[in-house]
């Protein structure tokens, strides 16, 4: 510690030290952690990690990424050390805030130690949204993807509400279930059922255009881009990982669909 303009600072690691090498795969390691848990495709994380590296004078930094752990080594003396993914969502605002502490670092408006510090606080950030407008935009999709696929003006307005109260039970059950398709699985059954008893009162004509239109913001669209993504960019072992993820988020939808169909339908 030292003490500047009355205040203690942490005192930066001399380069080429131990220390100094063991903070800079610190910091590749927690940069590379916050990408995966919010979204990020692994090429984008790899080219991240490297860039960090080169522009801490660190070459002989090598890292292995996958969508499940990260490995990271920089020579005998800092070692490697490892990270367990446990939890992916998605956070784009996340991973644009370590995108831009990359480049400060890189332009050297901030030190190896100050990067650090300000990744660790990348996860106390919010939504990027208020979670009313989130709410709001899950109705309007659906109402306008039944609309737009079906030609069926009249279910727009129920389809607004049934999307919006899926994705509402969506949100609510992926916050305590680890499994993202348990939450699919009861967000689709739960639209099924809305749709099915909004028909019966009167206030819907069509059954399937109210849950094709319903479950349009739960479908795993950026999982798929992201598998395809990961095969083009050469990673044989993410890519088709998330690929079958992505499928299994499908199938869950279809599942929960089908069983409201069976049993209420």
């Amino acid at each position: 510690m030292k003490k500047v303009g009355g205040h203690m600072t942490e005192t930066e690691p001399v380069k080429k030290s131990k220390e100094y090498k063991n903070k800079v795969v610190q910091t590749c390691l927690l940069a590379g952690t916050i990408l995966i848990e919010n979204g990020s495709e692994l090429n984008r994380v790899s080219d991240t990690i490297k860039r960090i590296a080169k522009n801490a004078d660190l070459n002989d930094l090598n890292a292995y990424v996958t969508i499940t752990g990260i490995m990271i080594s920089a020579n005998d003396e800092a070692g490697a050390q490892i990270k367990e993914i446990e939890k992916r969502t998605f956070n784009l605002r996340r991973i644009a805030a370590v995108n831009r502490l990359s480049r400060d670092y890189a332009q050297g408006k901030i030190s190896i130690g100050h990067f650090y510090n300000l990744l660790n606080k990348i996860n106390r950030f919010g939504l990027y949204y208020p979670y009313w407008m989130m709410m709001l935009s899950a109705a309007l999709i659906s109402g306008c993807i039944s609309v737009v696929f079906n030609n069926d003006i009249h279910d727009f307005f129920i389809t607004c509400l049934v999307g919006m109260l899926g994705w509402v039970i969506f949100s609510m059950i992926s916050t305590r279930v680890q499994a993202s398709f348990i939450s699919e699985f009861m967000a689709a059954a739960s639209i099924g059922a809305m749709a099915i008893f909004a028909v019966h009162i009167g206030l819907g004509q069509s059954t399937d255009n109210i849950i094709i239109g319903s479950v349009m913001p739960l479908v795993p669209g950026v999982q798929i881009t992201n598998s395809f993504r990961d095969l083009i960019s050469g990673n044989l072992i993410s890519g088709p990982a998330r690929g079958i993820e992505a499928l299994m988020c499908a199938c869950a939808l279809g599942f929960g669909v089908a069983f409201s169909l069976i049993w209420l339908g």
